[in-house]
């Protein structure tokens, strides 16, 4: 299994679709997308291995969640930078892990933290195709 840890801010920014005018809703929107691709897809890089999704959520975008609330995605509130989040979840996992971002800084932090890194236009992709 390899797990996918989202930069939600990041990935829902890079798309131009007035989430600015509703962060908590394009969160849960972008939840409920990882939810609907499931382990339904191949991640670049980790052919045959099933994903397992993290969306880390930061700022107004966590006013769409429960901290206690079960589904197919994890969500993780950060409790601060989202940043730093992404990259606590990221050396607290075992095994394959990937984060999507495009973020420079928190890229090269993650890859020193032992995770590939892939682009939200590969994101956007999938959940335009599902």
């Amino acid at each position: 299994m390899v797990t996918v840890v989202v930069d939600g801010a990041n990935v829902m920014g890079s798309r131009p679709d007035g989430w600015w005018r509703d962060r908590a809703g394009a969160a849960v929107r972008l939840r409920d997308g990882l939810a609907r691709v499931g382990t339904e897809l191949t991640v670049p890089g980790f052919d045959g291995e099933e994903p397992e999704w993290v969306l880390v959520v930061e700022g107004a975008a966590k006013a769409g969640f429960s901290a206690t609330e079960p589904g197919p995605v994890r969500v993780v509130l950060a409790s601060g930078s989202g940043d730093d989040a992404i990259v606590e979840v990221v050396r607290s996992l075992s095994g394959s892990r990937v984060v999507v971002t495009a973020d420079r800084e928190l890229r090269r932090r993650c890859a020193e933290a032992g995770a590939a890194v892939l682009g939200p236009g590969w994101l956007l992709g999938v959940l335009a195709e599902h």
